[in-house]
């Protein structure tokens, strides 16, 4: 009887130590508490560090927020999707100077108008060496040999890329600055580089990471 009683007191002191014990808060068990928002917050703030190592760091948070959590804080798909945005730029600036050479042939200076046929044909070579570069990234795979190679080659055509994209603007240098036509692309051109620009950093920073 008497040890039955000790029993007794025993387990209601533990009982006692228990409750004094804090629960964990609701907040803690439910996962539906951490939003989307934060995680966006975290990816966003990859990209904004990511960024500043960047030549034109402003433009490339512009231009790379809206991939945040596709990323996901991930060196790799940074680069792969900072070189699919340069390629989508460099389209669509291939397709309107295409567009803008037929129309230039007449009242802009003939300088203007052998640079901006220049430009075209730079741009056309920089958006194949892009999307080169895209597809190679979109297969890398092998040995770590193998994928320095790869790497090499994904930093090759998308520096070639980036020369082809300088050699537009600078056909434009004999042109002068009043000309519309050279503001114009020129000033289009200039964004496109800086995408370009950005997307080879993060490929350099990957590729050292092999």
């Amino acid at each position: 009887m008497k040890t039955s009683c000790t029993l007794c007191i025993l387990f209601t002191t533990v009982l006692l130590h228990l409750s004094l014990i804090p629960s964990p808060s609701a907040a803690l068990l439910d996962p539906t508490t951490v939003s989307s928002v934060d995680i966006v917050l975290d990816d966003s703030d990859y990209i904004r560090s990511s960024c500043k190592t960047t030549l034109y760091p402003d433009t490339c948070y512009h231009s790379l927020n809206h991939y945040a959590t596709a990323v996901q804080q991930d060196p790799g798909r940074l680069a792969r999707v900072a070189i699919g945005v340069s390629l989508a730029k460099a389209k669509r600036m291939s397709a309107f100077v295409s567009n803008l050479s037929r129309e230039a042939d007449y009242g802009a200076q003939p300088r203007a108008v052998a640079a901006l046929h220049d430009c075209f044909s730079v741009f056309g070579d920089a958006v194949d060496q892009i999307r080169d570069s895209l597809s190679q990234m979109r297969t890398l795979g092998g040995s770590s040999e193998s994928l320095r190679f790869q790497m090499s080659n994904v930093q090759t055509w998308m520096s070639a890329a980036l020369s082809n994209e300088d050699t537009c603007t600078d056909g434009f240098e004999d042109v002068s600055d009043d000309e519309p036509l050279k503001l114009n692309v020129c000033n289009r051109a200039g964004k496109v580089k800086e995408v370009t620009s950005n997307a080879l950093a993060f490929i350099n920073s990957f590729a050292n990471k092999i």
